[in-house]
């Protein structure tokens, strides 16, 4: 794990195969090693649903031991939307309920942060926020969800924004780990 400290690392892959389990691993590797205090989550991960999704916080307890920022309210809206109307509002809830935290983190950041489930994000947000935190953390790892399981967005365009967005990314890291 150690490996990963300095860089900037995305963990990418379908649904269900162990990036937010990888995250987790990482972040018991850091407070194992004393640096609770230099650590920030993002959880961005929507409410569990058809077993897509789930918080860092149902996998361990130890993102009490770090700053741990998450909104209460995110959803799968590719899951949940039953139209294309439908997909983009719950994608633009997601947005102004993530930015904030994104706003947390920038305004006092820690030199090590952790995003879970980045792409909820990448629906309706906005890049350049996302490259900023990169920037800004000395040390970065993203789980990004990259599949065919969640393809269908019901003609809202969201997922091959997503595509297109973490292609970008991709570019823009260190390390890309596929899952």
């Amino acid at each position: 794990m150690e490996e990963f400290l300095g860089k900037k690392t995305l963990l990418v892959g379908e649904v269900g195969t162990g990036k937010t389990l990888f995250l987790v691993e990482f972040l018991k590797f850091l407070v194992e090693n004393g640096y609770s205090n230099d650590v920030t989550i993002i959880d961005m991960a929507p409410v569990r649903i058809q077993g897509v999704g789930g918080s860092m916080s149902e996998y361990t307890d130890l993102v009490l031991y770090v700053r741990y920022l998450k909104s209460e309210k995110v959803w799968a809206p590719r899951l949940l939307g039953r139209n294309k109307e439908e997909v983009l509002k719950f994608a633009e809830e997601n947005r102004r309920n993530i930015e904030p935290l994104i706003t947390t983190y920038l305004s006092n950041p820690t030199r090590i942060l952790l995003v879970n489930d980045l792409s909820i994000y990448l629906h309706a947000g906005n890049i350049s926020k996302i490259m900023e935190l990169i920037d800004v953390a000395e040390t970065f790892m993203a789980t990004a969800y990259e599949g065919r399981r969640l393809e269908d967005d019901k003609g809202s365009g969201i997922t091959e924004k997503e595509r297109r967005l973490l292609s970008i990314l991709k570019d823009n890291v260190d390390i890309v780990k596929k899952f």
